[in-house]
């Protein structure tokens, strides 16, 4: 029982917490690279998951998927109530009952501890869903925005620094004279002295590219 109250408390506090971590896999699509500002590069960071939460339309839309939701919220909890009686009256009846009742009880205790956890996933999915639905509603606009108060205040790199995300941080923005992946290809091959190769031993274009390991910081 205390696996089920654990499940229970996770699903009974879905609609009472910022979500935002259903949403944390997905990233708005970086924007193409805007012509550079004259002037010294300006780099930026932003916590791009946690100012979408900040903004005004998300938090009155989640203040309504909370309403929503609160009808199942308690529907899951009397749920909880009543399985949590059942219990203590089997355990409080001790050996009054015949093997048979014993067993009758706990059948249907059994039964209703799944039709709950039934419910509380179906609940959990569906909100997670919408969730996502929010956030990826809400992000679409502040990416526009970031790219045009960008391009206005002359920055060249804006990095979401999101703390806890599980991918490395992602360039929402760069200015074309940020991206240095050309000058270093064609630096390593200077020192190396390989020639490029000729056309046909050049790898396929469906060939595997590994990523190459970055070397551990000392």
């Amino acid at each position: 029982m205390n696996q089920m109250k654990r499940t229970f408390a996770l699903a009974l506090t879905l609609v009472s917490s910022l979500a935002l971590t259903v949403a944390a896999q997905t990233s708005p699509a970086p924007t193409a690279a805007a012509a550079a500002p004259a002037g010294p590069p300006k780099v930026a960071v932003i916590a791009f998951q946690a100012v979408v939460g900040q903004t005004n339309e998300f938090q009155r839309d989640f203040a309504d998927l909370q309403k929503k939701y609160e009808p199942k919220r308690t529907q899951l909890k009397t749920q909880t109530d009543e399985i949590e009686g059942l219990e203590k009256q089997l355990q409080a009846q001790g050996d009054k009952l015949s093997e048979a009742a014993r067993a009758s009880q706990t059948k249907t205790i059994d039964d209703k501890k799944k039709l709950a956890q039934r419910f509380a996933e179906d609940a959990q999915n569906d909100l997670t869903g919408e969730m996502n639905d929010l956030y990826n509603k809400i992000a679409s606009k502040v990416f526009d925005v970031l790219n045009s108060y960008s391009t206005q205040h002359g920055f060249t790199l804006v990095v979401d620094d999101t703390p806890g995300q599980q991918q490395a941080p992602v360039v929402l923005y760069h200015a074309e004279n940020t991206d240095i992946s050309k000058a270093i290809v064609e630096a390593y091959n200077t020192k190396s002295g390989v020639p490029a190769p000729p056309p046909q031993a050049a790898a396929p274009p469906d060939a595997p590219k590994a990523a190459p390991k970055t070397p551990a910081a000392h």
